[in-house]
């Protein structure tokens, strides 16, 4: 009897090109207070119905004049008026000046600010000494300059920053229009998993493992907007998993599993899910991370992720991670590299594309974790990011590498 063969190890971009085209962007949004959009997905764009600033006015703290009145440094002028931010000055007069504070409207005949400290108060204040010669428009902020009326500020499918949000602000949008958030159900499998608390550590039966991969994607999810529904840990049964299944589909954009997605006699994801709807079952060429499934339950998708920790976390961080956030409606879903220098060896090439986990030295270089298996996440947590190590590459100190920080993956 002939044994099948493996099928080719599919590569992580293609892997991600295939679910991106499965991830149509969710029906329906919200109506949220711009105080509260923060990491929301915007679902409409924002355009401005004004311009910023809204007037000219001064970038410094001086004195507003005509800089036709300076020929040389050392003039001294009248003092006139007095503009604070908030308040509106008369038109200057020729041979006077204005005392002005950042951010006040610059008067009507000024074409120039002098910042204080090249200006000297005179007469208590009742006139002021230029000591250096204005360019017209210096220290002008122009009316518009930052944001045109009717300009598009902020794109639909634009992910909220804080800068975002204040830049919304800015033009008086006290609400936004986002995407609603992707209700994901979540669950575990294996007789092996034990929650913490529920067992102490001296009492623990042989083979039993605290759950730990139920903590990272429940706060993986929660930081994307994700609405969690944590339905637990799901014995290795036929029937359980099934019910599990049914109950996530219900409801539920996403259904997220870890473990399960092996071929083993105790790995009941596959015809379960087979049985409710439809699975493919991908060896990614990745490392770590190889064994991942997509499939559809009801009118939920369906991802199971590997069981070791570290492979779960990178394969929720490359492929869950940009998949949730096109099903908001998001563009721009891949984690932003950087080049880096290496400040360690890895002699030796592996066929599939690796993420090695490093955090960055005292000198700037990139140190790896000593161990990189798959199962260790003590590396994950030491870790600032991931090396994305192409397949059959090797690594010499002083060599340039894709660095992904976890500050783009995680979030």
């Amino acid at each position: 009897m002939t044994q099948k063969a493996r099928a080719p190890l599919k590569p992580l971009d293609e892997a991600l090109a295939d679910l991106l085209g499965r991830a149509v962007p969710l029906a329906g949004s919200d109506t949220v207070s711009t105080f509260d959009a923060d990491g929301r997905v915007l679902a409409q764009s924002a355009m401005s119905p004004l311009q910023v600033p809204p007037q000219d006015n001064s970038a410094m703290d001086g004195y507003a004049v005509r800089s036709a009145d300076i020929a040389a440094a050392g003039v001294a002028l009248q003092v006139s008026q007095r503009i604070a931010a908030g308040q509106a000055g008369a038109p200057l007069a020729a041979g006077t000046a204005a005392r002005i504070f950042t951010g006040a409207p610059v008067p009507a005949g000024a074409d120039a600010i002098v910042m204080q400290e090249d200006c000297e108060p005179l007469d208590e204040g009742a006139r002021v000494r230029i000591n250096a010669v204005p360019q017209p428009g210096q220290w002008i902020r122009r009316a518009g300059e930052d944001i045109r009326l009717g300009a598009q500020v902020l794109a639909a499918g634009t992910r909220l920053t804080p800068a975002a949000l204040g830049l919304a602000a800015s033009i008086g949008l006290a609400e936004l229009q986002v995407a609603r958030r992707p209700r994901v159900a979540l669950f575990s499998t294996g007789d092996e998993l034990v929650m913490p608390g529920q067992v102490q550590p001296a009492e623990m039966p042989p083979g039993a493992i605290y759950n730990s991969n139920r903590f990272v994607l429940r706060a993986m999810l929660l930081r994307l907007g994700c609405e969690v529904t944590d339905l637990g840990i799901v014995p290795d049964q036929r029937e359980a998993t099934v019910a599990a299944l049914r109950r996530a589909s219900e409801g539920h954009d996403l259904i997220l599993t870890s473990g399960g997605v092996s071929v083993g006699e105790e790995d009941h994801i596959k015809p379960a899910v087979q049985s409710l709807g439809s699975l493919d079952l991908w060896q990614i060429a990745i490392k770590p991370g190889k064994p991942f499934a997509y499939g559809r339950v009801g009118g939920a998708h369906f991802m199971g992720l590997p069981g070791n920790p570290v492979s779960s976390l990178v394969t929720f961080c490359l492929l869950v991670r940009p998949f949730l956030l096109r099903l908001q409606g998001a563009q721009d879903v891949a984690p932003k590299g950087i080049a880096s220098s290496a400040g360690f060896d890895w002699p030796r090439a592996d066929k599939r594309r690796e993420f090695l986990r490093v955090r960055h030295a005292p000198d700037g270089t990139l140190e790896r974790f000593d161990n990189q298996s798959s199962g260790v996440l003590t590396s994950a947590a030491w870790a600032d990011g991931l090396v994305d190590n192409p397949a059959g590459q090797t690594i010499a100190r002083g060599d340039r590498v894709r660095f992904l920080p976890f500050s783009e993956l995680l979030s």
